[in-house]
């Protein structure tokens, strides 16, 4: 799994490869000799080292998809990596929601209202400040997986641009671009960028997309990030939950 991590001027995206773990070396060598003129050990402190070795047991080594998940766990945590855990959905008053009919499933904010938009196949606002909002789009398609269009980064490429060809933008930056396996191992784009807008000012975007069963899924999550009232942090961990709990329905 790759992940970018951009830092906050734009266009700065940089290559952050994944090394993988190197496996500890084995307790056998082909070049060591048969016979040892070494002592035996002495049974007590062979009993005190199996004792030792109970106590200290060896590091689990990641493989490298674990550690890319965990990595992009990190990143899309702010450095919080247990955060998802630790604060159930009920707590940050989120509650799931699922279309069977096009086939999507994620959690939303239940204070927020379902209200109708053209163009839209669900959108919730926030009570009393539409413009933050959580809306997803379905449209049909001819792949059968998202990296048959492209890599993350060309697909945050697309966004940036779609993004800076409305009249409205007055600058765009790009926080970060991830993948993650959703249901069955399917490809899951997550995005993050700065919007500064002449209808609304400064605004905090997350997207995710998918494709499954010949359709492109699509979640836009915007929220006000103002320099006189930024995002805080118990807002931002509720919107990465809705944007990591984006995925393909359940069959049933």
């Amino acid at each position: 799994m790759a992940l970018h991590i951009c830092d906050c001027s734009p266009l700065s995206n940089h290559h952050h490869p994944i090394p993988p773990f190197i496996s500890p070396p084995s307790s056998s060598s082909s070049s060591s000799p048969k016979h040892s003129s070494k002592k035996p050990m002495p049974r007590a402190a062979c009993l005190l080292l199996q004792r030792r070795a109970e106590s200290h047991p060896p590091p689990n080594y990641l493989s490298r998809r674990s550690l890319g998940l965990s990595v992009v766990a990190i990143f899309l945590n702010g450095c919080l990596p247990n955060l998802q855990n630790a604060i159930p959905a009920q707590q940050l008053e989120l509650q799931r929601y699922t279309d069977s009919d096009q086939g999507f499933t994620l959690l939303r904010p239940s204070s927020w209202l379902k209200v109708d938009k053209a163009g839209a196949t669900v959108l919730f606002e926030e009570p009393n400040k539409g413009s933050n909002n959580v809306g997803v789009v379905v449209n049909p398609v001819r792949l059968t997986t998202l990296g048959e269009f492209g890599s993350p980064q060309f697909v945050a490429d697309k966004l940036i641009q779609a993004e800076r060809r409305k009249e409205s933008t007055k600058d765009v930056v790009v926080i970060g671009y991830a993948e993650r396996p959703g249901q069955g191992g399917l490809q899951v784009y997550e995005f993050e960028y700065e919007v500064d807008s002449t209808r609304g000012g400064m605004k905090r975007i997350f997207s995710a997309a998918f494709v499954a069963s010949k359709k492109l899924y699509l979640v836009n999550i915007t929220y006000s990030d103002k320099p006189e009232s930024p995002l805080d942090s118990h807002t931002r961990t509720m919107l990465e939950q809705v944007l990591h709990s984006f995925d393909v329905a359940p069959l049933t």
